[in-house]
């Protein structure tokens, strides 16, 4: 995962995140045991939030082989999934999250692009 943020993403970044300065993000991630996906999931987004949320975020990992029963509960479909639960609106974002960009659109930390 590139760390490298280009004009444009600084830019967006700090406009859509003007707001959100002090905002405290609570996210859960459904992953499937040890798997190269779900470990690739969890290192991207502690890369993202260490870079662009430090001190800002709280991160609970779910393990779906010890947990089934919340898969449920959070109705989710497929794994890795990321919730956003917060800042409002909740977001949910799928697959291992590798690409920063749609990541921090995800999170509401950067612009959506045309």
């Amino acid at each position: 995962m590139a760390h490298k943020k280009s004009r444009s993403t600084q830019s967006r970044l700090e406009s859509a995140g003007a707001g959100r300065a002090t905002g405290r993000y609570m996210l859960k991630l459904y992953v499937t045991g040890a798997t190269e996906r779900s470990l690739r999931a969890i290192a991207n987004l502690k890369a993202v939030c260490e870079q662009y949320l430090k001190g800002r975020y709280h991160l609970e990992v779910v393990d779906i082989y010890r947990r089934p029963e919340r898969l449920s509960r959070d109705q989710i479909v497929a794994v890795p999934t990321l919730i956003k639960k917060l800042p409002l609106p909740l977001r949910l974002l799928v697959g291992d999250l590798s690409r920063t960009e749609q990541v921090l659109q995800g999170l509401g930390l950067v612009a959506h692009t045309s």
